[in-house]
């Protein structure tokens, strides 16, 4: 597989810094949402930013989790570290107030010696939502920089043998060396910055093969996927369906599906590839048919309480996302509708406006079920995603100057 040079940069004027302030009021021009629609989400967006204004000066370190309502916090940023300073962007764009885009540069800094950490996959996660958001916010080529030194470490967990970027572990150790995950998909993203940025087809290049190796053998018929799949990492066979965070091999965990929605329609804009596209349909189609009249979803489609199970508010803003991004990929407006109906249900039932002590905007999720581990909790990316997603229907030109909507229009994909 090869991409022309000129591919990887067709899209570099898309992803150009602009330091322009930020819109401070709802973009509505479109006329594709109703008024009391745009009225809740609107509403849920200043809930969050008067929420940020009054907890984040306090935040000593990264939010990982709560307990009884208050933020954990990593020093190091775990896997979730780029979450808070990407929400606290999101709040500079809704308000427009600089005290968020102080916290959100002063929070990145602390990232930077993770830059090199070649132990994880998710260095998209880490650097995409904090350090490519900064440079495009701010013009300041040093986040441009440590983005792309962080894409160098994520390559080098690139297997050529399977064609996938391994999930967990160090690169020297045996255990997990053949596991794919389907979150890697949303890490992606860091590795086609950096060929915008640097002109190098290499990053773009492991990109498309891990993304092809998912398509090939994540999804089942029916749309939906494992949260895991095992290679041999010395010859690449394929070994199986496995899952962490799922219920079981056989199950569909649902952030992971979102995971998969929103990651495969960010790389068929990315390449142009239609069986990405096809396959983000797959997903999409499936998570879609499997939501309950109230739109949270359960924290398992296919567990065995399922749809009585315990929900996932986290699940329903990363799949709102990916069905507004892939509403406007595939030129399918049912998507769109499904995620306004997702993103209202979290804004009036998901969110800690009840409570006195919360830290968080979003409640109602879960981390991790198998291990009885955050059940019932705030998680910082569900914060994220939701702002994400509201500001994607209310001022999208906004969202897009952040994270870069754009799309490939000349591409060549052999």
């Amino acid at each position: 597989m090869t991409i022309s040079r000129r591919t990887v940069l067709a899209v570099a004027a898309g992803a150009t810094a602009t330091a322009a302030a930020p819109a401070q009021a709802a973009d509505t021009s479109s006329g594709q949402q109703p008024g009391p629609v745009a009225r809740v989400l609107g509403a849920a967006a200043d809930y969050a930013v008067t929420k940020l204004r009054a907890v984040a000066p306090g935040v000593s370190g990264f939010p990982v989790s709560t307990k009884f309502e208050k933020w954990v916090v990593s020093q190091n940023g775990d896997w979730v570290g780029g979450f808070w300073p990407g929400t606290l962007w999101m709040a500079y764009l809704r308000s427009g107030d600089e005290a968020f885009r102080t916290l959100a540069l002063d929070s990145a800094r602390k990232l930077a010696p993770r830059r090199f950490d070649t132990t994880t996959h998710d260095l998209g996660f880490l650097f995409y939502p904090s350090w490519a958001t900064a440079w495009r916010l701010t013009g300041d080529d040093s986040w441009s920089t440590g983005a792309v030194q962080a894409a160098d470490s994520l390559i080098q967990r690139y297997n050529p043998h399977g064609r996938f970027i391994r999930a967990w572990g160090a690169l020297d150790t045996p255990q997990n060396a053949g596991r794919v995950i389907m979150d890697t998909m949303m890490n992606l993203d860091l590795l086609a910055f950096a060929s915008r940025r640097t002109g190098d087809e290499k990053y773009l290049n492991v990109a498309v093969e891990h993304a092809r190796t998912a398509r090939r053998y994540f999804p089942r018929p029916d749309g939906s996927t494992p949260h895991v799949f095992d290679f041999d990492p010395d010859t690449g066979a394929p070994i199986g369906p496995n899952t962490v965070q799922g219920y079981s091999p056989s199950s569909c965990w649902s952030r992971g599906q979102a995971w998969g929605i929103y990651g495969f329609t960010t790389m068929y804009r990315r390449t142009g590839h239609e069986p990405f596209l096809a396959t983000a349909r797959e997903l999409a189609d499936f998570a879609v048919g499997a939501l309950t009249s109230d739109h949270v979803p359960v924290w398992d489609y296919l567990a065995p309480q399922q749809p009585y199970d315990i929900k996932d508010a986290s699940a329903g803003a990363v799949t709102a996302c990916g069905l507004l991004d892939l509403a406007a990929a595939a030129g399918r407006p049912e998507y769109r509708r499904v995620a306004i109906r997702i993103l209202t249900a979290l804004s009036e039932t998901c969110l800690t406006r009840k409570s006195t002590r919360a830290d968080a905007i979003v409640a109602r999720c879960t981390r991790n079920r198998p291990a009885e581990d955050g059940i019932e909790v705030s998680l910082p990316y569900a914060d994220y995603y939701l702002l994400e997603g509201i500001l994607r229907v209310l001022q999208p030109k906004d969202v897009d100057r952040a994270v870069d909507l754009s799309s490939t229009v000349a591409r060549t994909m052999h």
